[in-house]
């Protein structure tokens, strides 16, 4: 079974020359815990979500994949 893409980070992350531990530092978690949502083997909760939004600047949607 395929690995469903739920969220951009990593692509967000690379457009904003930004790094997995420029992240991790940010939100004070480790780097494993942001490498786990990159590739999307875990999700981040809402929260968390939102203020991976504030620190790259994009609408928190843009962090969203359409499942439709």
């Amino acid at each position: 079974m395929a690995k469903l893409k739920l969220n951009r980070i990593k692509i967000i992350l690379l457009e904003r020359d930004k790094t997995s531990r420029d992240l991790a530092n940010h939100l004070d978690v480790t780097e494993t815990t942001v490498s786990r949502w990159c590739t999307n083997d875990v999700q981040p909760s809402i929260e968390t979500l939102y203020e991976i939004s504030k620190y790259l600047k994009v609408d928190l949607r843009e962090l969203l994949v359409s499942t439709v």
